[in-house]
């Protein structure tokens, strides 16, 4: 299946717990059977423990093309399912940041959305593992945890995305430097002992936190991680490295150390919990892999966001 409109049969799974979920049941239904779209099952979750045992359910039943709706942690757990299979996985934004819909061009409208999930193709993505969980955008330790454990669902329904920005001021303050060593099984770099850290990030996708670039050149499909960690440093020297934010160009700042690899173990001194697009899951120690080509995902049929390759 290389095109959305061959799908033989279709589940939609709606997380209602995300920022626009509970309203958008309806608008999916009318928007896909006005579509033509075969969808034979739809299911409403609160999250959790509920909606991976409902996306297992919807693989077990045989769709060949299972749509998500919900935010980027929502989809990523779906992904994980989805890995190493035939099984398409279609995205409705319906989160806070959407940036896995951001890096794959599809629209933050939902009606637009479903509608380029009508029309829509199929391309091969990359997917991050981080201790065996899976993660499309972004994993990281340090400064952005503290901003997830800070986005209250309030917070994030009142203001959306503007919501990151308010998170990072309040957990700023409270930040505590730490300490990381770098190793890399590959050998294709040497170990690297780094102090005095704000964060550590290991990108797989092009976008994160509500729109910021993981580097001028980071793709989800370009088979390798970028890996970036930034050093604590005078507020105003952190204000530059925030204006570069948005287009990745922070990673060349001095305070900020980058490179790009299949695979990286990250260890922490003192241990950290770490973040996997917007949800805390594992911690450190952390081996960080990336699965070429792994997830089948529906993009616009205009996007050049990612093509369809094969796994290898």
């Amino acid at each position: 299946m290389k095109l959305t409109r061959e799908a033989r049969s279709i589940a939609v799974v709606i997380n209602a717990g995300s920022r626009k979920g509970s309203a958008a049941r309806e608008l999916v239904v009318q928007s896909l059977g006005k579509a033509g779209l075969p969808v034979s099952a739809m299911y409403t979750v609160d999250g959790g423990g509920d909606l991976n045992r409902t996306l297992e359910r919807a693989l077990a039943e045989g769709h060949d093309l299972v749509v998500v709706g919900g935010g980027d942690g929502t989809v990523a757990s779906a992904a994980g399912l989805v890995a190493g299979t035939d099984v398409a996985l279609g995205v409705l934004p319906l989160g806070t940041a959407n940036d896995l819909a951001r890096t794959l061009d599809i629209p933050k409208d939902l009606g637009e959305a479903c509608k380029a999930l009508a029309e829509g193709k199929i391309v091969d993505i990359d997917l991050g593992r981080a201790n065996g969980q899976p993660f499309l955008n972004v994993a990281s330790a340090g400064l952005s945890v503290a901003v997830t454990q800070a986005l209250s669902p309030r917070l994030k329904r009142l203001i959306g995305p503007l919501a990151y920005g308010v998170a990072t001021v309040r957990s700023y303050a409270k930040h505590k430097p730490f300490h990381a060593r770098l190793e890399f099984p590959e050998g294709d770099h040497p170990p690297v002992e780094l102090e005095n850290l704000l964060q550590v990030a290991v990108g797989n996708g092009r976008y994160y936190g509500g729109g910021n670039a993981v580097s001028p050149t980071a793709g989800i499909d370009d088979h390798t991680l970028d890996i970036y960690a930034i050093l604590m440093a005078p507020l105003r020297e952190q204000a530059k490295i925030a204006r570069s934010l948005k287009n990745g160009k922070f990673v060349e700042n001095e305070r900020v150390y980058h490179l790009t690899s299949r695979s990286v173990r990250l260890v922490t001194t003192p241990p950290l919990p770490v973040n996997l697009d917007g949800e805390i899951t594992t911690g450190t120690p952390t081996d960080f892999t990336v699965e070429r080509n792994a997830v089948h995902v529906v993009v616009p049929g205009n996007s050049s966001s990612a093509t369809f390759e094969g796994r290898g």
